[in-house]
């Protein structure tokens, strides 16, 4: 495999080998932070307008998480989990960082100019907006772009498929706190039981399933009144 561009942080290894012919799963999409899943049915977005985006980059985002992580009879997916409001709240947060696209931008623009190149390549090559295709063109243009072959985005598609995909995983699996993994359908995914300050006995036996607790950290009064996330 060809050396891969992790300026925006993403470990490269979680891009597998010859999945151009295969298309995404995610099981490829997650093994590489631990997670393992089944590639299953896209889930249709929650109608919640999005503060940080237009509606037409709106749909596109949603339909690029519905891919990344479908819903499937292992459970909810990331339209489910909320993953749209664990970005945009990020996109809208002081702590915004400056974008991996181009070290001149900030994250917000990053998103916006990776939006409208999916949007470009969409139309030219399969003929509609991402949004508006099937789930099998919607993955051979995120193969594309995860295989860097997607033409139209700056610097490369591949550093915006690894700016997604980054802040996909984090928005399913992170606190909700932050605005996803909505009724812990991440943690709940990954058999996690939630943040536990006691654990029983029992509970810390081998081979025994520790009871959920589906608290997020700032379900504890330590935490005082400031939950509003990002």
């Amino acid at each position: 495999m060809d050396d891969l561009d992790n300026s925006d942080g993403t470990n490269p290894e979680l891009l597998e080998e010859d999945t151009s012919a295969r298309g995404l799963s995610r099981r490829e999409l997650l093994i590489g932070a631990g997670l393992v899943g089944i590639a299953g049915v896209a889930a249709a977005a929650e109608n919640e307008p999005l503060q940080s985006f237009t509606a037409p980059e709106a749909a596109t985002v949603r339909a690029i998480l519905a891919r990344l992580i479908p819903a499937d009879e292992n459970g909810p997916g990331a339209i489910e989990a909320r993953v749209d409001r664990y970005i945009d709240r990020m996109l809208r947060s002081h702590n915004s960082y400056r974008g991996s696209n181009d070290p001149n931008t900030n994250l917000t623009d990053a998103y916006s100019a990776g939006l409208k190149a999916v949007d470009a390549y969409a139309q030219a090559t399969q003929g509609g907006l991402f949004a508006s295709l099937s789930p099998d063109k919607q993955d051979a243009i995120l193969t594309a772009m995860q295989a860097n072959s997607a033409t139209g985005f700056t610097p490369n598609s591949r550093t915006f498929f690894n700016l997604i995909r980054r802040h996909t995983v984090e928005g399913m699996f992170g606190d909700p706190y932050y605005g996803g993994n909505a009724n812990f359908a991440g943690w709940d995914l990954l058999d996690y039981p939630g943040v536990k300050l006691v654990f029983t006995e029992e509970e810390q036996k081998l081979d025994v399933t520790v009871k959920r607790a589906h608290k997020s950290t700032t379900d504890y009064a330590f935490f005082g009144d400031n939950r509003r996330g990002m």
